[in-house]
């Protein structure tokens, strides 16, 4: 589709310019960064992206669970793994296919970059008074990229409250602004909307959306005692949203649509521990087919438990020359 492959070479183009976001110094009576720390975390989290359909309303909800993980940062870079453990699980449709939820958070001073890939296979679709309907056939892909500037990034830190590696040492607030593009498929081995509440023209097998434009919100967080905070951010956006069903019944659609993109952050952060509830979530709303409103909305959940080391001299001084981050960095630098 025309729209995918214009959201990748939007993707491709500013990759770059992701990449050569580098810290522009702290203010450090606001922010004690501690790159001589080893972030060591235990945590579970929750992931999904669910799909809404508006009028008759209908959820279609993922095979998704608690997962359990681990998870270090050092010198800017974090890496987690994590996956859903049988027990903890017992509502999960075994013989559904897998999925996989790929995100990344960059947090350099000054800006705010999230990165999507998700690929959701086997939905639960429940409506007023209806059972839920198994739906192991059903996939959502979702790629987006989001990027905002921090006006007083260098006063707040989100580094902290999202990956403790640094601290937050009083109170701040900031303004930021920016964009962000989105792709969306939606698409089943047969109509993706039950057949008894829509009509025809309304319903599809795939569809394609693609959402581009601005937004801008506030960030801010409160230190209070010694290491304890509430950290959040607000932002909303205004999006061309184009769609694109595979029906010859249904058109082309293209429209200007709101959303927005909430995080909570809550918990203790010290030198030595951490331990903390975060929420992150987004709504994607997508151009409709045939007046059809749909929604596709991202959220996850985290309860971290993070112990911070003092890494070695070796680790310290060797780990710059395999740091992914700091490789593409050199990659794009410009001389």
């Amino acid at each position: 589709m025309r729209s995918s492959k214009f959201f990748f070479l939007f993707l491709l183009g500013i990759i770059p310019f992701f990449t050569l976001a580098q810290n522009r110094g702290v203010d450090t009576t606001y922010i004690d960064e501690q790159e001589e720390k080893l972030v060591l975390r235990l945590y579970s989290s929750k992931k999904y992206t669910e799909y809404r359909v508006a009028d008759p309303q209908l959820v279609y909800s993922p095979n998704t669970g608690l997962n359990t993980g681990f998870g270090a940062t050092f010198q800017k870079f974090t890496l987690n793994l994590a996956g859903p453990l049988g027990f903890l699980n017992p509502q999960r449709e075994k013989d559904f296919p897998r999925t996989t939820d790929l995100q990344v958070h960059i947090y350099p001073t000054f800006w705010i970059i999230d990165l999507f890939g998700q690929f959701y296979n086997g939905y639960k679709v429940e409506g007023p008074g209806e059972d839920k309907l198994a739906r192991a056939d059903l996939s959502i892909r979702k790629f987006g990229v989001n990027a905002n500037y921090v006006f007083h990034g260098d006063k707040i830190s989100l580094a902290a409250a999202f990956q403790q590696s640094a601290i937050q040492k009083k109170s701040a607030f900031s303004p930021f602004i920016g964009a962000e593009a989105y792709y969306v498929k939606v698409s089943g081995d047969s109509l993706v909307l039950p057949e008894s509440d829509f009509t025809t023209n309304q319903n599809y097998e795939r569809a394609d959306f693609f959402h581009i434009g601005p937004n801008a919100g506030m960030i801010g967080t409160l230190v209070f005692g010694k290491g304890f905070f509430l950290t959040g951010s607000a932002a909303a956006n205004l999006g061309f949203s184009i769609s694109t069903p595979d029906q010859e019944t249904a058109d082309r659609n293209t429209k200007l649509k709101p959303g927005y993109f909430l995080r909570g952050f809550a918990g203790y952060n010290g030198p030595r521990f951490s331990l903390n509830l975060n929420y992150v979530y987004k709504n994607l709303a997508l151009a409709e087919v045939n007046e059809l409103g749909q929604s596709i909305n991202t959220g996850n959940y985290r309860f971290i438990f993070a112990y911070k080391i003092n890494a070695g001299p070796k680790l310290s001084q060797n780990f710059p020359k395999y740091n992914p981050m700091k490789i593409v960095q050199r990659i794009f630098k410009k001389d």
